[in-house]
């Protein structure tokens, strides 16, 4: 894996999500898509994603699609990285922005933002991964979740590095300086 011919500088979309119902989303960190992030070729397979994110500190991954049902995590961040097809996503409940994702993106994904995945192309495949390897809890946007995952949510450390640029990238100006361009 040659991450110079594998990663190229995304464009950032960032989008503050508030709390929508039942869905407590997160009140200080915004949710991250970085488009375009790999340039993924055809003999290349889902592991060069993983070995990415493994490298920066993301692990206890997995390779699948994106549940077609409004779910969250408390208790951890959550980054996917696009390996295959396209999906339209729903994120922060069902009142939130609506993402077109592509082969290639990467969405980091803030503890309690809901996700959704609304259609896609039948190729659509995702790799995720979680920082440091957490165990990630799944919650549905039932009321008798919180406050314990707000109380969750509120204890979920920033990560270490960035998924992708490791000690460089938004996430430090989005997340530990507050300073991002689109939110």
């Amino acid at each position: 894996m040659d991450k110079e011919k594998l990663i190229q500088e995304a464009y950032l979309v960032a989008h503050k999500i508030e709390e929508n119902g039942n869905f407590p989303n997160n009140p200080t960190l915004p949710l991250m898509i970085y488009k375009g992030t790999f340039r993924l070729h055809p003999d290349d397979t889902e592991e060069v994603i993983r070995k990415v994110f493994a490298q920066n500190g993301y692990t206890n991954s997995w390779v699948d699609g994106i549940f077609d049902y409004h779910h969250y995590h408390s208790n951890t961040h959550e980054v996917m990285g696009v390996f295959c097809g396209k999906a339209d996503v729903q994120f922060g409940g069902e009142h939130g922005v609506c993402v077109e994702l592509d082969k290639g993106d990467v969405i980091i994904i803030p503890a309690g933002v809901a996700h959704k995945k609304l259609n896609s192309s039948d190729d659509f495949t995702v790799v995720g991964a979680y920082p440091n390897g957490a165990e990630y809890n799944m919650k549905y946007g039932r009321a008798e979740e919180r406050p314990e995952a707000d109380e969750d949510i509120a204890k979920v450390k920033n990560p270490d590095s960035d998924p992708v640029y490791g000690s460089k990238g938004h996430l430090f100006e989005c997340w530990y300086n507050q300073k991002c361009e689109n939110v």
